[in-house]
């Protein structure tokens, strides 16, 4: 017994458009991603000196998104 696979429904342009520019910086980041561990592979770790710790990532990251979101009374 085969079943037919189900038809797909066309997207919306401006819904297709918001898909393929998420594509498009989901490939971009895991470009960035692949450069940092090729480097990695070819020159090894960076000096611990050299790091930045990640609770300083975090708290920048933090403060980026807390400045994103809109104040509420």
């Amino acid at each position: 017994m085969s079943q037919e696979p189900a038809a797909r429904q066309p997207l919306e342009p401006a819904a297709a458009d918001a898909v393929r520019a998420y594509a498009a910086r989901t490939r971009a980041d895991a470009d960035r991603f692949a450069g940092v561990l090729e480097d990695i592979a070819a020159n090894g770790l960076p000096a611990v000196e050299e790091c930045t710790p990640w609770e300083n990532l975090r708290e920048a990251h933090l403060a980026r998104l807390t400045a994103q979101r809109p104040a509420v009374a």
